[in-house]
C-alpha cells in the first residue's frame, strides 16, 4: 500500500479534481498514471477486507444508451465500492420521450448526485457531444445554484473512445508485464476479426490505439481495406507515438500486425464510413436504409471471414505466446456462433486472464471518480489504510 501512496504523491493530478473524464489523450501521462494508481490501491485495500467508502452518501446515475453487461457493472461496483448508490436512467421511462430536454433531464437527476456515468457509443457525431451537454448542463445548474456540486462524468463508452475499457486493459497489461516501465517496445496488434453481426462500434480499437501509443509501445493497426476507423484518431495516434517514443502503422495483413507481437486484441467493428451513413439514415427515419445498410455490411463481413484468431496465428506470435485481449463478449467460432473472431481452445486457454482483464474496469471507474471528488487523494488513502475497517465483519 505504501508504495501506491508514495508513487501517488509523485504524479501531478491536481488538475483532476473536480474535473470530467471524456477521452484518455486529453489527460497527461500523469494523470492517467495516478488512476491506475489509485485503481491498484482501492484494489489492495479491498483484498484485505477495508472498506473503501469515501461517501457517507450520494448517487451515481448511470445512462446507458446501448446494451451493457460488464461496463454496467463495473459503473455500479465502482460506485458502491465508494459509499454511493446508483440509479439508473430508462429514458424510455423518463419524460424525454416527452421532449424534456437535456439540460433539464441533466438538472433533474443531479440533485444529489456524485457523478454521472453516460455510454453512447452508435452514433457517429452524437455520443461524445451528448455527454458534454450533460456537463455544460449541469456545471451551469451549479453556477446557478441549482445543484450544491457538480457531478462529474465519467465516459462509459462514447462514438469516440471508450476509456474505461482502454484504461483497465493498459492496467491488466501493466501487471501482467511487471510495471509500467516494461511497456516500451513491446507490440500490440490491434487487428478487426470477423463477426457474423454489424455495427459494432469504434471505440474499442480507436481506445486501444489512442492509449497504447501513449506508453512507449509499437502499435499495429489492421484491418481489410474499407474498414477504417476515425481518421482524426490516427492522427492522434501517430503524434502520441512520436512523443512517447513508440511506433504507429496501420497494415491490411492479420499476419503480419500477429508476427512476433507481444499482446493480440482481435475485435469487430463497423467500418467509420459505414457508421457516419447510418447515423445520417437514423436521423432521418430511413429504416428501409437501415435495413439495406445491414445486409451490406452483413455481406462485406462475410468476404473476411479468413480475419480469425486462431491457434496457427497465435503460434506466429512472440514466443508463440502473445497475451490474447478482448472487451467481451467474443464472438467464438463454434460456440457462440458457426464462424467469429476466434478460435474457441484459444479463448478457453486464456479464459481466466480475459476475467482478470474485465475485472480491473470497477476500480478503473471508482479511481476516475476517486480523483475527480477528493482535493487530497494521498491523504485520504492514508486515513483508510490507517483506519482498516472491516469491509465485512468475520
Amino acid at each position: 500500500m505504501q508504495k501506491y501512496i508514495d508513487k501517488l504523491k509523485s504524479l501531478d493530478h491536481k488538475n483532476m479534481y473536480e474535473g470530467d473524464f471524456f477521452l484518455t489523450w486529453e489527460k497527461t501521462k500523469d494523470e492517467l498514471e495516478s488512476i491506475w494508481t489509485v485503481a491498484d490501491a482501492l484494489r489492495d485495500l479491498r483484498e484485505r477486507n477495508i472498506s473503501t467508502k469515501v461517501f457517507d452518501s450520494g448517487l451515481g446515475i448511470s445512462i446507458f444508451r446501448d446494451n451493457s453487461t460488464r461496463t454496467r457493472f463495473s459503473f455500479a461496483s465502482a460506485c458502491n465500492l465508494l459509499g454511493l448508490a446508483v440509479q439508473d436512467l430508462d429514458e424510455g421511462k423518463s419524460q424525454i420521450a416527452h421532449g424534456e430536454t437535456v439540460r433539464e433531464t441533466a438538472n433533474m437527476v443531479s440533485f444529489m448526485a456524485d457523478v454521472i456515468g453516460i455510454r453512447d457509443d452508435m452514433y457517429i457525431g452524437k455520443g461524445n457531444a451528448y455527454m458534454h451537454e450533460v456537463v455544460d448542463s449541469v456545471t451551469q445548474g451549479h453556477k446557478d445554484g441549482v445543484l450544491e456540486q457538480k457531478p462529474t462524468l465519467v465516459n462509459l463508452q462514447c462514438d469516440i473512445d471508450h476509456p474505461t475499457q482502454s484504461m483497465a486493459d493498459a492496467l491488466h497489461i501493466i501487471n501482467e508485464m511487471g510495471g509500467i516501465e516494461n511497456l516500451k517496445g513491446k507490440k500490440v496488434a490491434m487487428t478487426w476479426a470477423y463477426s457474423p453481426s454489424y455495427g459494432k462500434p469504434l471505440s474499442v480499437p480507436q481506445g486501444i490505439v489512442g492509449l497504447m501509443t501513449r506508453l512507449g509501445m509499437d502499435v499495429v493497426l489492421a484491418h481489410p481495406e474499407g474498414y477504417e476507423i476515425m481518421p482524426e484518431v490516427e492522427e492522434v495516434a501517430k503524434k502520441n507515438a512520436a512523443e512517447s517514443g513508440g511506433s504507429f502503422t496501420r497494415v491490411n495483413s492479420m499476419a503480419e500486425a500477429f508476427k512476433d507481437a507481444d499482446i493480440v486484441y482481435p475485435k469487430s467493428w463497423a467500418p467509420f464510413a459505414a457508421m457516419e451513413k447510418r447515423t445520417d439514415l437514423y436521423g432521418n427515419n430511413d429504416f428501409d436504409g437501415i435495413k439495406a445498410l445491414e445486409q451490406e455490411l452483413l455481406a462485406q463481413n462475410a468476404k473476411h471471414k479468413d480475419w480469425a484468431c486462431t491457434e496457427e496465428l497465435m503460434k506466429t506470435t512472440k514466443d508463440g505466446k502473445a497475451l490474447y485481449m478482448h472487451c467481451l463478449p467474443a464472438d467464438i467460432t463454434g460456440v457462440s456462433c458457426k464462424e467469429g473472431e476466434v478460435d474457441a481452445s484459444v479463448f478457453d486457454r486464456y479464459r481466466d486472464p480475459l476475467y482478470k482483464e474485465a475485472s480491473y474496469k470497477p476500480y478503473v471507474i471508482a479511481a476516475m471518480i476517486f480523483l475527480a471528488k477528493f482535493k487530497n487523494p494521498v491523504a485520504l488513502l492514508e486515513q483508510l489504510n490507517q483506519d482498516a475497517k472491516a469491509r465485512q465483519m468475520k
